[in-house]
């Protein structure tokens, strides 16, 4: 067995890591052309992170702050509560013996749960 690797396994190498917006965090398609990658998936983000980044250097908070109201506060304690609680029926069923499509479907909703979480804008 030859230890070199297949040009299906080279070419996922290669595959670069897709690079998420730097302000709504989806997806940002990188141009095939040569030259600086892309930070935002619009103008519209890039403008949000323009404004953002002039109001924190008149406040003189760090630049790698984030700044949440109240409502979202509370939205991500409330969204983190579920997160948790999904976690805990899957310990509980694993517990108790469930069948594996019970656990199956459990652990579904947990990522779907963690997913929402993930978008905190």
């Amino acid at each position: 067995m030859s230890a070199t690797p297949s040009r299906e396994e080279l070419q996922a190498l290669r595959t670069p890591v897709p690079q998420h917006c730097g302000w709504c965090g989806r997806a940002v398609e990188q141009p095939a052309a040569a030259g600086r990658r892309r930070r935002y998936c619009g103008r519209s983000c890039r403008q949000r992170a323009y404004e953002r980044r002039t109001a924190v250097q008149r406040t003189g908070l760090p630049e790698d702050a984030v700044v949440l109201s109240g409502a979202e506060v509370a939205s991500l304690q409330d969204r983190l509560f579920q997160l948790r609680c999904a976690a805990e029926d899957v310990a509980t069923a694993a517990a108790d013996g469930a069948e594996p499509d019970e656990l199956e479907k459990l652990s579904v909703e947990v990522a779907r749960i963690a997913r929402d979480i993930e978008a905190l804008r």
